[in-house]
């Protein structure tokens, strides 16, 4: 089968870029590798005990006993299924396909919602990422960049991006007019506005962002282990190949347990800035009504 002229321009651009920058993305390969398995063996040297200990006084502090108590049973699941250093390989290949999507977001998020034609543009395109299959990412980033953990961390940088890049802006465009027309009659820049009333306000929406942004990460684990990423995600692709439904399950537990837990821990910091900024909403009203008076 023959692709047309459009798959074809997509097949020139991707060797075009491969023949004529492959230095610079040989370089690039090797700094994200080596970013990524610094914090894959950082995360490996930790115990499991510590790494126990660490993660339920962590869900204690933000979600209370009964929550911690089901993290220290999920870690606990997987030890026994024997499937934590795995775990481990997940976890810093998500950490980092987040982290990347952050810094990239976070800022283009902050751009769309001061300029409509940015906005515009990027909607645009943060729909062909979301639209676009996610097999369909693992085959420029292979030639590209090789298999490996890598291409692995571009193609879930690419997947789980847009949810951060969308309610950034979405957070930002719904900070209260009333709140800026203040920070302006006090003579603040735009620069002060963004990091004193825009950004702390738009934080639960962002945050919201942040969670999305790590469950679409976790959607790509199994996807991404057809390239070399490892971790559960080979562990489930081992099972579908053997078709060993006893692997694949304890595979998919392992996503199930890990996604869960991350999701309720980053839910729980965009709950606590909700509630900050209705309470400091309500001081603010009890304030004015005690000056009326």
């Amino acid at each position: 089968m023959n692709s047309s002229v459009i798959g074809k321009f997509a097949e020139d651009a991707v060797n075009f870029l491969f023949q004529h920058f492959r230095g610079g993305f040989d370089a690039f390969s090797a700094a994200l590798g080596a970013v990524v398995k610094l914090l894959e063996d950082g995360l490996a040297a930790v115990p499991f005990v510590a790494m126990l200990v660490i993660l339920m006084a962590l869900a204690f502090w933000r979600r209370g006993v009964f929550f911690s108590v089901f993290v220290g049973l999920a870690l606990l699941v997987i030890q026994y299924m024997g499937l934590w250093a795995q775990t481990v390989s997940t976890l810093a290949l998500v950490i980092a396909a987040t982290v990347f999507s952050l810094v990239i977001g976070v800022p283009l998020g902050i751009w769309g919602a001061r300029n409509k034609r940015v906005e515009m543009i990027l909607r645009s395109l943060l729909d062909f990422m979301q639209t676009m299959p996610a097999f369909v990412y693992l085959i420029p980033a292979v030639i590209l960049f090789g298999l490996g953990r890598v291409p692995a961390v571009i193609a879930t940088i690419v997947f789980a991006m847009p949810p951060v890049v969308r309610l950034t802006t979405l957070g930002i465009r719904q900070v209260r007019e009333e709140l800026l027309e203040a920070g302006r009659a006090f003579g603040s820049t735009d620069a002060q506005l963004l990091w004193k009333i825009q950004l702390p306000n738009a934080l639960p929406s962002i945050m919201a962002g942040v969670n999305q942004t790590i469950m679409m990460a976790l959607s790509m684990v199994v996807v991404a282990s057809m390239i070399g990423a490892g971790g559960l995600g080979e562990y489930v692709l081992s099972g579908i190949q053997r078709l060993d439904i006893g692997i694949g399950f304890e595979g998919g537990l392992g996503v199930v347990l890990l996604a869960i837990v991350l999701d309720r821990l980053t839910e729980s910091f965009g709950v606590k800035a909700r509630k900050t900024k209705r309470v400091s909403r309500a001081a603010k009203a009890g304030a004015n009504g005690v000056a009326r008076t």
